[in-house]
């Protein structure tokens, strides 16, 4: 049965940086204790861009170079739980702005929806009834995160990345997992209070149990052992959660990719956005065997293996 594979990726990120420093001075926090707690010395913060302007530019950098135009695109698929309207959605408005025609759809998992969102777009390729899809992860979680809290704004990020897909044989496994939990992690839809509320310790001991039953999971279904495969690509929510897991799985460190440092938590944009930091710099190697995992509200995770 066909699937996808990637045919070229971008990503794009606010060039308005606030830095540990700048944050205690209007939290009780420090520098020292936001790396030792989460990994992260700065992050990318939107002033006037919306979730869409930073889709659309992601999308852009994708579709650059690759001889696909927005014209010849078969479906947009958004992963966002920071969509600027509830109506229309994430996709619709990356659509208009690239002057594309196709169907446009969101997926909203929290931070494993770009998972979901390939997952579903492996379906669309399996059918035969795609050409081409844009698979895109944007957030813009300064917009709900409660700035007085220094527990959840040292955290999260601006920013969006995305993979332009084509017919292939490329996506080898997927495994999807949801349990219904509003205690964990939550975002209330209500005008008095829409802020991000997460409880630190059971997000982390969920995190880290998904990230390894996950991966142990697909890297089974695809057929692999672990030694085969050469990067692992998972949810920048926290490094200490990505440590946790590496040394729980016994996975060489140097196999776990991250880029949190420099851009904080950006929920659905995490993955595509490190993935086209890897490609751009040349690390990734075509046939090279890549696994995806990411975590998050709902409770939801999910994780895929690719080929490059």
């Amino acid at each position: 049965m066909s699937s996808f594979r990637i045919l070229s990726t971008g990503s794009y990120a606010p060039n308005n940086i606030v830095t540990n420093s700048q944050l205690s001075e209007m939290l009780d926090t420090t520098d020292q204790w936001i790396q030792q707690r989460v990994g992260i010395c700065q992050r990318h913060i939107s002033v006037s861009e919306t979730t869409s302007d930073m889709a659309a530019k992601a999308a852009e950098n994708a579709l650059q170079n690759s001889g696909v135009r927005p014209e010849d695109l078969d479906m947009i698929i958004c992963a966002t739980i920071t969509a600027e309207y509830r109506s229309p959605n994430l996709a619709c408005m990356v659509q208009k702005k690239l002057g594309a025609s196709c169907p446009a759809m969101d997926v909203n998992c929290a931070c494993s929806s770009f998972i979901y969102a390939l997952d579903t777009a492996a379906g669309f390729f399996a059918r035969g009834t795609v050409r081409h899809i844009l698979v895109i992860g944007a957030e813009r979680l300064s917009s709900i995160v409660d700035w007085k809290d220094r527990s959840t704004a040292v955290i999260f990020g601006d920013g969006a990345g995305a993979v332009l897909l084509g017919t292939g044989d490329n996506y080898l496994a997927s495994v999807l997992n949801a349990a219904g939990n509003d205690e964990i992690i939550k975002i209330p839809d209500q005008p008095e209070n829409s802020f991000i509320s997460m409880k630190g310790q059971e997000t982390f001991q969920f995190a880290v149990k998904s990230i390894c039953a996950d991966l142990q999971t697909v890297i089974r279904k695809a057929g692999l052992q672990p030694e085969d495969i050469d990067y692992i690509i998972p949810h920048q929510a926290n490094s200490r959660i990505i440590e946790f897991a590496q040394k729980r799985l016994n996975i060489p460190a140097e196999k776990f990719c991250m880029n949190i440092k420099n851009y904080g938590n950006t929920s659905s944009a995490s993955i595509p956005m490190l993935l086209d930091e890897l490609n751009r710099s040349g690390k990734l190697e075509q046939g090279d065997k890549i696994a995806l995992c990411a975590f998050g509200g709902g409770l939801s995770s999910g994780a895929c293996i690719i080929t490059w």
